[in-house]
């Protein structure tokens, strides 16, 4: 059951609404002040919370900004009587879900608290487990473009979750019970790519027994994802670019067009610009696709959502595994947010998952995470690490301090940081490329 806290200062409303939502299956907490509110939020886990703006003391817009402080997910919706577009804009922007107006009826409250905890279902059925402003903002975003037809160029380094947002985008479209059908551009080689995407007739080509529908005939109604567009050739691109004008495909083999009514979503971990530059991605097309640009931050310029994805995956892999891990022991959380991710959320799910499957006990410990493989940092020099500046800080403190414990040997200091000399060089080559140099003495 959901759980709802509603906070007004206005016993006739509060205990209007907590009569609504109990009366609609929710389980209610009421409160009169905002600041009992924040304190029963740090004890208690809620669904959504609903709240006035307009109260003594902790006012709503204040209360909002302490419950995304304490969870930024949680859903809170706003009411008032004296509203204005200056207050709702303050609002969404702040982080509200929604902004009703008083007097409003029991149906819409419903469906008010209904949708805000429909959407924070639909991201987690999704993975997308978020505190960082960033992807936050980029969720609201998608969130919008959803119902459009507008065609979306999702951009970022492999791993930072392309297609589960594309996903998301179509699960919050209109077309959410038509069907997502995915294919990546960069397992196929070329000439079956092209049999996949538009399918082919009878006797099209050797092997072509009978005709069969391609991945655009599938989506019909529905969504199309082009995973990693970029690794497609010049006579595909061609040919996608002719589909994206005219909605229209041609089997391989065909006499005549076939109709498609799909929306399509293209991902890549490539810069398309650059490549439009260098000759290997045509510029119409490029156009075309990047209609409407996100672009995904890497999990190492998420470091607030480390260890609330940590705990996420923890919770997954306890059931998929049947274990009682309660939670992340506090050194293996600095080992976490001091690794650099390069494998981004996909990397940090899979050293979850086996990190589960090694722990004995009721928490993770760093040895769990260092199982098979080495973190550049290990739990014992991350808590030596300066809690002062970035993470690139962090990290270039520690390489100095063990330059200078090993009187400047790179393979002694090297050795001691767990990481290969190579790997040493290039982070003192990428430090001196900021214009900061490593002193070894």
């Amino acid at each position: 059951m959901h759980r709802v806290l509603v906070v007004d200062d206005e016993m006739q409303m509060r205990n209007a609404l907590y009569e609504v939502l109990k009366r609609r299956g929710y389980e209610v907490i009421a409160e009169g002040r905002g600041e009992d509110a924040i304190g029963r939020l740090a004890k208690e886990r809620f669904s959504a919370v609903i709240t006035d703006v307009k109260m003594p003391g902790m006012n709503g817009l204040e209360l909002l900004r302490s419950v995304k402080k304490i969870d930024p997910a949680l859903p809170v919706v706003m009411i008032t009587a004296f509203g204005t577009i200056e207050n709702a804009i303050e609002a969404m922007k702040e982080g509200a879900s929604d902004y009703v107006l008083k007097p409003f009826s029991p149906d819409l409250i419903e469906s008010v608290v209904n949708k805000a905890l429909s959407l924070r279902q639909n991201e987690k059925d999704f993975g997308i487990v978020t505190g960082n402003e960033k992807m936050l903002d980029i969720l609201d975003i998608a969130r919008g473009i959803a119902p459009t037809l507008a065609t979306v160029l999702i951009m970022g380094e492999s791993g930072t979750g392309k297609e589960l947002l594309a996903r998301f985008i179509h699960a919050s479209s209109d077309r959410k019970n038509k069907p997502f059908v995915a294919i990546n551009c960069a397992s196929i080689p070329d000439g079956l790519l092209e049999s996949e995407l538009f399918g082919y007739e009878k006797g099209a080509f050797t092997g072509a027994i009978s005709s069969r529908k391609g991945k655009f005939e599938a989506a019909h109604g529905g969504t199309l994802l082009l995973d990693e567009v970029g690794e497609m050739g010049a006579h595909l691109q061609a040919k996608l670019l002719r589909v994206l004008q005219q909605k229209e495909v041609d089997r391989l083999g065909g006499q005549s067009p076939v109709s498609v009514d799909i929306r399509v979503i293209a991902t890549t971990n490539r810069d398309l610009k650059k490549e439009v530059d260098a000759g290997k991605f045509r510029e119409d097309l490029y156009y075309r696709l990047n209609v409407f640009p996100i672009i995904l931050p890497p999990l190492r310029g998420r470091h607030d959502d480390i260890k609330l994805l940590a705990e996420h995956f923890v919770s997954i892999f306890n059931k998929k595994n049947s274990k009682k891990i309660k939670g992340i022991n506090r050194d293996a959380v600095k080992c976490l947010q001091s690794h650099q991710w390069r494998g981004n959320v996909r990397e940090l799910q899979n050293v979850i998952e086996r990190a589960v499957l090694m722990c004995k006990g009721k928490e993770l410990l760093p040895q769990d995470l260092f199982y098979g493989e080495r973190f550049e940092e290990s739990a014992e020099q991350a808590e030596r690490v300066s809690e002062k500046g970035s993470l690139r800080d962090m990290e270039r403190e520690l390489i100095q301090k063990t330059l200078r414990s090993a009187n400047g040997n790179k393979t002694k200091a090297a050795n001691i940081l767990g990481i290969s000399v190579r790997t040493l060089r290039n982070k003192m080559k990428e430090y001196l490329s900021d214009g900061v140099s490593i002193r070894c003495s």
